[in-house]
């Protein structure tokens, strides 16, 4: 019987140690699995199926690795390839580089947040896009977190301080842009922080001061300005890499177990801190880059551990000691481009030695090219102490010089070119009134001149389309049928719009504007050629033009523009609410708003000389075969004698502020108030109807003045959300009203939010 026993023992043994540790609950399972779908299917996770895989007990790699404890996840590692930084990532999806516009962060860490045993956590370098939601801090049990080599923007969300368990708290190369959060001392067990390469700025979190178990700080590739505090107190602080930045105060204490320190490529001042002499942990010191005078401390070079000491392109100054002493395992030393004077210590010139030292574009007493004169070193540091105010009042003195002189210039200029050409001013007008209307709405004269900006962000256009090309009349009469009138499609403000059908075949929209008395037909090309460089995935493609002139240069009868045809309608006729079987549910209406968004600030952004006043109206956004949103008639400002009016009527948009405030942000928000009211009850657009929708937060106030179908598809914080940003974006103070980034940032959180809601109910409805 003795076998029976031993087969006994073997099986208990099996099953404790592979079924009680290793099997997953079918609830992890299915977290795993959609966590999967959220990545949309990455190589690493092939091995990954709902077919009985054992996630436990896959062999773990480089790139994945999920560890298992008491049937629960406690370690996920998932790590793609490292992708190339983007110098200009404005939060869309990219294709090919992010996850696909579907995404959805807020989803996405509400699944994670049910593997409530995880401690640590690295999604390194997978595509994943969108802000950080605050729901992060539910992975309570989380040490470890690296979201590094994504595309997360947008804030570090306050609820991390919650996650008092956090040992490792790693964003690398991100996308973050808001001010560095002040909270990091409520991680009180903190041991790396680490936020390298993003676009961080304001002034340099003096919480860290408090953590006493910091052993790395990185911060570098950011853009903190300001003063660094004293940073003694950090005992347990080994790395501290703060370069890269704007920080401009005096060098920092240190405290004495730092052995690596990164300070180079800021504007840090003053003389270097004798007490950098005594850190006889240092073995990495680089200040390079900087503002530093004085002469550097003797001690620096004696450390007994230091390796690496670079303080290049600063002003020092003075003489290093002849008997200046190196530490014994000293290998690279740069003191280049500095004002420094006198000899080369011994132990910095021996040709014994192996170490590398640098010390060109100083002034010192050495038979060695790439030295100035000792009389070009006292020079710069005698006119420094003379500078001031008196440089200021020669520079300022200067530029006014300079300036009178441009614009005197400028204006005999201005008076040749008006008499004897004409027509070539009227035409270069065009492209500086473009620049100037983009600078006074508010963008950087860099965007205004980044022509390679311009460039990459045309190349977000559809592909495959033709390009834009001249057409004649009689092309456009046999695509029309000689304009017969069962192809006028209808008729506004932007003149006649027909159906028409090209000789290949192919259906086209003709719009035939009135005839312009105020350009010329060679201004009219130069203005047609602007348009046809606007090509977006949600813009109505513009396939060419037809100018129908006079006898001379001067004189245009008409102009046709030829679009893409896009069959389904306007954005208008579905969301009346007459024909309930195509009008658009809430998750419907919130895709063809985010996409009208993405079109409106690519026209804002993506082009020099950037196109404004677009006449935003329901009527104007279209719908293709697949639902997807285009918008249309933009640009027209510049080609038609017109300029006032947006409304089918001519008053639409004619509230008491609106003669003054007409833009694409304003009329954007009565296309939101339309898409949650319905066009019946936001036409009315009166300051009543504004400050109710403001204040109805209960949902018996919304039942009285909401669209019954977005009340029915709708959540409670998506509909919120569209609500404020559309209050904000008819504030009758332009200075008040948001960017068009703002509204497309809030819109796509709305639709996280409302696909959130979504994926829970039918979580419910599937639960047993």
């Amino acid at each position: 019987m003795w076998y029976h026993n031993l087969f006994l023992v073997a099986y208990v043994t099996w099953n404790f140690l592979v079924l009680g540790t290793h099997q997953l609950q079918s609830s992890q399972r299915q977290v795993l699995l959609q966590l999967r779908k959220h990545l949309e299917y990455p190589n690493q996770l092939q091995s990954w199926d709902d077919r009985g895989t054992d996630f436990c007990r896959l062999s773990s790699s480089t790139q994945l690795n999920v560890t298992c404890q008491d049937n629960f996840v406690t370690e996920l590692v998932i790590m793609g390839e490292k992708p190339a930084k983007l110098d200009n990532f404005v939060g869309f999806a990219i294709p090919n580089q992010t996850l696909s516009e579907s995404f959805s962060m807020d989803s996405f860490v509400a699944t994670l947040a049910r593997l409530t045993s995880l401690k640590v956590l690295r999604l390194e370098a997978l595509g994943i896009w969108g802000p950080l939601p605050d729901k992060i801090h539910r992975l309570s049990s989380l040490e470890h977190l690296d979201l590094s080599s994504n595309y997360l923007f947008g804030s570090i969300p306050p609820k991390i301080s919650t996650m008092t368990k956090l040992q490792t708290l790693i964003l690398d190369h991100n996308y973050f842009n808001d001010t560095v959060p002040q909270w990091f001392d409520s991680l009180s067990n903190l041991k790396i922080l680490s936020l390298k390469n993003n676009q961080l700025k304001g002034s340099f979190p003096s919480s860290v001061q408090r953590i006493a178990t910091l052993t790395d700080l990185v911060l570098c590739g950011n853009k903190i300005s300001g003063n660094v505090p004293s940073l003694s107190a950090l005992s347990s602080l080994k790395v501290l890499d703060l370069s890269g930045n704007n920080l401009d105060s005096d060098l920092p204490s240190m405290p004495k177990g730092l052995a690596m320190a990164f300070l180079s490529n800021n504007s840090f001042s003053g003389d270097v801190p004798h007490q950098y002499g005594q850190l006889g942990q240092l073995q990495h010191l680089d200040m390079s880059f900087n503002g530093l005078t004085g002469t550097p401390p003797a001690t620096l070079f004696s450390l007994p551990n230091i390796s690496y000491l670079n303080l290049a392109s600063n002003m020092l100054s003075g003489v290093l000691p002849v008997h200046l002493s190196c530490g014994s395992k000293l290998q690279f030393v740069d003191i280049s481009n500095n004002q420094l004077t006198g000899g080369l210590p011994h132990c910095l010139s021996s040709p014994l030695d192996e170490k590398v030292v640098k010390i060109g574009g100083n002034c010192l007493s050495v038979d060695l090219p790439h030295q100035h004169g000792d009389s070009f070193c006292v020079e710069i540091s005698e006119k420094r102490k003379q500078s001031g105010g008196k440089a200021v009042g020669i520079l300022v003195g200067m530029i006014a010089g300079i300036l009178v002189a441009v614009m005197l210039l400028a204006f005999c200029l201005f008076i040749l070119c008006r008499r004897f050409c004409p027509r070539g001013l009227s035409e270069q007008h065009l492209l500086q009134k473009g620049v100037q209307d983009h600078s006074a709405a508010g963008f950087s004269s860099e965007l205004l001149t980044n022509a390679r900006f311009a460039s990459q962000a045309a190349k977000l256009g559809p592909q495959g389309l033709p390009p834009c090309r001249s057409f004649t009349l009689e092309e456009i009469k046999e695509a029309t049928k000689n304009f017969d009138s069962s192809t006028v499609l209808g008729e506004g403000s932007n003149g006649k719009l027909y159906k028409g059908r090209l000789e290949n075949g192919t259906q086209v929209t003709i719009r035939c504007l009135p005839s312009s008395k105020k350009f010329s037909i060679r201004n009219l090309k130069l203005r047609m050629d602007l348009l046809a460089k606007l090509r977006h995935p949600h813009l109505v493609c513009l396939l060419g033009h037809c100018i129908d002139g006079g006898q001379d240069d001067y004189r245009v009868n008409k102009v046709f523009l030829i679009y893409e045809y896009v069959s389904n309608g306007n954005f208008r006729a579905h969301i009346r609410g007459d024909n309930t079987a195509r009008a658009l549910n809430w998750p419907e209406r919130l895709a063809a708003l985010t996409s009208v968004a993405k079109a409106v600030h690519f026209l804002h952004t993506g082009i020099i000389p950037g196109f404004f006043n677009n006449r935003l109206k329901t009527n104007n956004i279209l719908l293709n075969e697949h639902g997807m949103a285009k918008l249309s008639d933009y640009g027209l400002s510049i080609i038609s004698d017109e300029t006032g009016n947006c409304g089918e009527d001519g008053s639409a948009l004619k509230s008491l502020q609106m003669n003054a405030l007409d833009d694409d942000v304003y009329s954007f928000g009565f296309i939101l108030l339309e898409s949650i009211a319905g066009p019946m009850m936001a036409t009315k657009r009166d300051k009543l109807l504004l400050d109710e929708l403001a204040s109805c937060n209960t949902p018996e106030s919304r039942r009285k003045l909401v669209d019954p179908l977005v009340l029915q598809t709708s959540s409670q914080d998506s509909l919120s959300i569209v609500i404020t940003i559309a209050t904000k974006c008819v504030c009758s103070e332009s200075w008040n009203r948001p960017s068009f980034e703002d509204i497309l940032w809030n819109l796509q959180y709305a639709a996280q939010v409302q696909g959130t809601t979504d994926g829970e109910q039918r979580n419910d409805q599937f639960s047993p």
